[in-house]
C-alpha cells in the first residue's frame, strides 16, 4: 500500500545518509559541540539572515515545544494556541504536564488571529487565573495553511503590545516557505518572532529540529534547561550533520518544494473529478471531502487519516506528501479516482 499518512514515513535524503556514513568513524565532541554542528549553525544563521541568534538542535517537535514553553514561562503563565494547535491536540498533555495551561482560541483555518489572542488576554484579568505570556503558532498549520506577512506582523504587534512571547513551531516550515501562497522569507519570520524552530524530521532528516532563539533575554542558560529536561543528546553531532547537509545549499527548501509540488498535482486531480476541500489546498497537507464509499475503497490501496466527519455521507480525509513522494504514487492516485468516478 502507498502511504499518504505523513511526511516522515521514509528514512532520510541520500545526501544526509552519505554524510552520516562518511562521518561515522570520526571522533566528534559530544552534546552539540562538534565541528559539524558548528558549521550547521553558521549555515542556519546565513539562512535566517542574522548572526545574533542562538541555535540548538533537539530530537523532535514535541520535545522542542515542551523544552521551549516550560523554559520560558514562569509557573503561573499559560500559552495561547489555536484549538487545532499541535500542543493542544497531539502532544498528550505534554505542556500541561509541565504545569503550564494551554489556553485555546478559535482559529481561522488553523490560524490564530490578533483578535482571538486579545480576547484571551482580556479575559484573564487577575491573579485567580493563569496569566497569558506566550503565543504559540505553527507554520504551516495543522490544516496546511500558512500565515501571510500581514497576518504574522499583526500577531507580532499584539504580542509586543501585551508583553507576550511569540513562538513559531516550524515542523513543516520548509513547506510553508516554498508554497505559492507564501510571502514571507525566513529572515522575516526570525524578525517577527522570539523563538522559531526549523523542522528536519518532516523534511528529509532522520530526526531533528533546529531551534533558533531570536530574543536576547531568552538565551541565557538555555543549554542547562535542555539538559535538565533530558533533551541534550550526547551524540548531538548526529543531528548537526543532518542540518549541515540540509543547509549547505538550498536542499532544505528544494525538499519542501518537492512535497508541495506533489501535493499540487494531487489537488489538481481531485479538482478535476469535482471534489471539494475542507480547507483550500496550500502546502503538502490536503483535506479533500469524499463520499464514505469512496473513502472505504481508497483505504484498500492507500494509507491516510480521516480528519473529520462532514455529514452522514461525507468525510474530510488528510493526504500528506513528502520530500520522497514519487510521481508513480501520484499516478496511482490518479488511476484510483479515474476508476472511482467512471
Amino acid at each position: 500500500m502507498i502511504s499518504f499518512l505523513n511526511d516522515y514515513s521514509e528514512g532520510a535524503h541520500p545526501r544526509i545518509l552519505a554524510m552520516l556514513a562518511q562521518a561515522n568513524w570520526e571522533q566528534n565532541e559530544g552534546y552539540g559541540q562538534d565541528a559539524h554542528s558548528q558549521r550547521a549553525k553558521e549555515y542556519l544563521k546565513q539562512a535566517v539572515g542574522r548572526e545574533n541568534v542562538d541555535i540548538h538542535f533537539l530530537a523532535g517537535g514535541t520535545q522542542t515545544n515542551l523544552v521551549v514553553i516550560s523554559s520560558f514561562l514562569r509557573p503561573h503563565h499559560c500559552v495561547i494556541s489555536a484549538e487545532t494547535g499541535h500542543i493542544n491536540v497531539h502532544e498528550t498533555g505534554a505542556i500541561e504536564a509541565t504545569g503550564h495551561k494551554v489556553v485555546v482560541a478559535p482559529g481561522e483555518q488553523g490560524k490564530l488571529t490578533p483578535e482571538a489572542i486579545q480576547t484571551v488576554i482580556d479575559y484573564h484579568t487577575d491573579e485567580h487565573m493563569v496569566l497569558p505570556k506566550m503565543v504559540y503558532i505553527s507554520n504551516s498549520t495543522e490544516l496546511g495553511t500558512v500565515y501571510t506577512k500581514a497576518e504574522l506582523t499583526a500577531i507580532h504587534e499584539v504580542c509586543k503590545k501585551n508583553g507576550l512571547l511569540l513562538f513559531l513551531d516550524g515542523a513543516r516550515l520548509a513547506s510553508a516557505l516554498t508554497c505559492k501562497a507564501n510571502d514571507l522569507t525566513l529572515s522575516d519570520k526570525a524578525r517577527l518572532v522570539d523563538v522559531i524552530y526549523l523542522g528536519g524530521t518532516k523534511n528529509g532528516a532522520l530526526l531533528g529540529e533546529a531551534l533558533v532563539i531570536c530574543k536576547e533575554e531568552l538565551k541565557e542558560d538555555f543549554r542547562y534547561l535542555i539538559k535538565q529536561r533530558g533533551a541534550l543528546m550526547a551524540k548531538g553531532f548526529v543531528i548537526g550533520i543532518q542540518f549541515e547537509a540540509l543547509f549547505q545549499d538550498d536542499l532544505y527548501f528544494r525538499l519542501g518544494k518537492h512535497a508541495n509540488d506533489m501535493a499540487e498535482k494531487i489537488a489538481a486531480i481531485l479538482k478535476d473529478y469535482g471534489y471539494s476541500f475542507y480547507v483550500p489546498p496550500c502546502t503538502n497537507q490536503l483535506f479533500p471531502i469524499l463520499p464514505g464509499e469512496t473513502v472505504d475503497k481508497l483505504a484498500q490501496e492507500f494509507k491516510f487519516y480521516i480528519q473529520k466527519k462532514i455529514d452522514d455521507r461525507h468525510y474530510a480525509i488528510r493526504l500528506v506528501t513528502s520530500w520522497a513522494t514519487t510521481q508513480e504514487s501520484v499516478d496511482r492516485l490518479r488511476q484510483f479516482f479515474a476508476g472511482a468516478c467512471s
